[in-house]
């Protein structure tokens, strides 16, 4: 209850300081219960900002919202600049997925869509993992398709992330493989394929919650690709592959996409990376 009052706070032409400071209290206190993850969402609090304040400004006109906690700061920080500063007050934000346009209209900024703009000046987006050649792992949340069809509009595409994120080569971090957003009539096939190619497993993600399989925001089954850990993987190549199997909708791997990747660090910096 309290969270919807201060959102709805954020949402008057007043932007009111004192609903901004209680939301970081609260946000504070809910990281405090939990120990050691204090750090994690601090570094993804300041890579968000970060990321927002160096990329966009005045003159951005519509910029794509990813999906995932590390953009809910993201968020946070636009909101903060249209509403207290009175900044971007013509900011378009584009969804890259359900939980994306609700954060958008939850903050009251102004909502848009792929469809009526489909030329994005800059995407900020979190990652699963991204290497050191800015290849990125991403859909772990569900969210594929989609963020990857925003992020191919964007002019720039920047990526915030915390300190667990980055990885000299993929599947250092993130150990529960490569999402792939599948027509469901075709996950066996495509599973089989997979495998016979590129070795290691293909799993379809089960819900937690419900019986059955993960259904994506486009109606889709999501396959797992856990591959082979310390074989050398030509990314570019594995993509494109993957892509041209019949029923593959995307896939995770993010390649030759990112423009910047920011980090916060456990010490409380940033760290920048490009290719």
């Amino acid at each position: 209850m309290l969270l919807g009052l201060l959102r709805r706070g954020l949402s008057q032409p007043h932007f009111n300081q004192h609903l901004l400071n209680a939301q970081q209290l609260l946000l504070g206190a809910q990281t405090r219960n939990m120990g050691d993850e204090i750090s994690l969402d601090e570094a993804k609090k300041k890579a968000a900002r970060t990321a927002v304040d160096e990329w966009v400004k005045e003159d951005t006109k519509i910029l794509g919202i990813g999906s995932g906690s590390t953009v809910v700061y993201a968020v946070q920080r636009i909101a903060e600049r249209v509403w207290k500063d009175g900044e971007l007050t013509d900011l378009i934000c584009v969804p890259s997925s359900y939980q994306a346009q609700h954060l958008i209209l939850d903050y009251n900024l102004n909502l848009g869509s792929v469809d009526r703009n489909p030329i994005i000046d800059v995407a900020i987006d979190g990652a699963d993992e991204v290497d050191s050649n800015m290849v990125l792992i991403k859909g772990g949340g569900g969210c594929l398709l989609q963020e990857k069809v925003v992020a191919s509009c964007a002019k720039k595409f920047i990526v915030v992330a915390d300190y667990t994120k980055k990885s000299l080569h993929l599947g250092e971090q993130w150990c529960k493989g490569v999402p792939i957003e599948v027509a469901p009539m075709a996950q066996v096939p495509i599973k089989l394929q997979i495998e016979a190619m590129f070795g290691g497993e293909v799993v379809l993600r089960m819900a937690k919650v419900k019986a059955g399989p993960i259904i994506t925001d486009n109606g889709n089954f999501l396959l797992d690709w856990k591959f082979v850990g310390k074989r050398e993987y030509n990314w570019d190549e594995v993509n494109r592959a993957i892509t041209m199997i019949p029923g593959v909708l995307e896939t995770g791997l993010f390649v030759d996409m990112a423009h910047k990747c920011y980090f916060g660090m456990v010490d409380g910096s940033v760290k920048a990376q490009s290719k």
